[in-house]
């Protein structure tokens, strides 16, 4: 049996069946559903071919053609398809939902699978993903200077109970020119999107919603600009670490990474460091004096911090200082700190 459903009641009643993506290699890996499952019924090249066939020749021929190269495919599809789901029940997409899971889903019906068909395909999807950032949402947005902890913070207060977004888990990106930390790889932007609305979809619009301070560029990721409007408007509540615990955490964050990957990525902010600082904090890395390069580094970062948090002069922004001890205690503390605001 063949259905054909919304994306939007896949997502409120069937997420939990096995989906299957029918577009080719290349277009799954710049964005595709979370948690769906590749069977491309072409691969990169062929779909090639028969989009050529389809502009040169005509549709029925590139029907054709296409046919001809999946032809000896099918037995695969299906075993793949009875591993995903020994149920027999499976949800396809392609792009607009059209003949690649049209066709996919006759092979798979004919051999006995429930089969759930999304019109509009991935297509509708990201339309979907788009709308996920119009919404309105009540953001707290924590904000706090180069090794005050957040993304610890950020934590801790979901292991409270709290609903928090954290971007630079999403980005894979610390955000700073150290932010990839040598082994992080970042997402594409579409795939960043997909996963973003993926987890906002899951909040509570009714409750406040936790979000770090980041500019809108979190490595190559940006945020999505409507979404980024809503947070530069909320209200902040500012950390206050004292610049010695922050530089001791940072000692001991960078203390393992590669030294020719923060060699690199200081010669990326040599500009915005300046030649002497560039030239010092350089000559403290060749020393493996990590305390002083980062004390060199937060000079620049600062001052940064304190000219953006200057501008912020349309919103509330608390402060809370503390001597870090854990993120548990920070986050009760900042929770007190929150009730506040008005």
């Amino acid at each position: 049996m063949i259905k054909r459903i919304s994306i939007e009641q896949y997502f409120r009643q069937y997420q939990n069946t096995v989906l299957l993506d029918t577009r080719t290699p290349a277009e799954f890996a710049k964005g595709h559903i979370p948690n769906a499952h590749s069977l491309p019924l072409f691969s990169n090249e062929e779909r090639a071919k028969v989009g050529t066939t389809y502009k040169q020749e005509s549709r029925e021929a590139a029907i054709l053609l296409g046919f001809d190269l999946v032809g000896n495919k099918w037995r695969g599809f299906i075993e793949t398809a009875l591993a995903l789901s020994p149920n027999k029940k499976i949800a396809i997409h392609c792009w607009r939902g059209g003949m690649r899971s049209g066709v996919m889903a006759w092979a798979l019906d004919l051999y006995g699978f429930e089969v759930l068909v999304i019109e509009g395909g991935y297509k509708a999807y990201r339309n979907w993903v788009l709308q996920q950032f119009l919404k309105p949402y009540k953001l707290l947005v924590l904000s706090g200077k180069t090794g005050s902890h957040k993304t610890e913070i950020l934590n801790a207060l979901e292991n409270l109970g709290e609903q928090i977004v954290d971007l630079e888990k999403l980005a894979q990106h610390q955000g700073s020119a150290y932010g990839s930390m040598n082994k992080l790889i970042q997402p594409t932007q579409e795939q960043f999107e997909n996963n973003f609305a993926e987890e906002l979809s899951h909040l509570n619009l009714n409750k406040t919603i936790w979000v770090e301070d980041e500019s809108i560029t979190i490595g190559k990721i940006v945020i999505p600009y409507s979404f980024w409007q809503q947070k530069i408007l909320a209200n902040h509540i500012e950390i206050k670490i004292p610049r010695e615990q922050r530089i001791a955490f940072l000692v001991e964050e960078y203390g393992n990474l590669d030294k020719q990957f923060l060699i690199g990525a200081t010669m990326h902010i040599q500009k915005r460091l300046g030649p002497e600082q560039t030239k010092n904090a350089l000559q403290f890395l060749e020393q493996n004096d990590l305390s002083n390069f980062i004390k060199t580094i937060l000079t620049y970062y600062d001052k940064t911090y304190n000219y953006c948090i200057s501008k912020k002069t349309k919103v509330k922004i608390l402060s809370m200082e503390t001597n870090y001890d854990n993120a548990i205690n920070c986050a009760k503390n900042l929770l007190q700190v929150s009730k506040t605001i008005s």
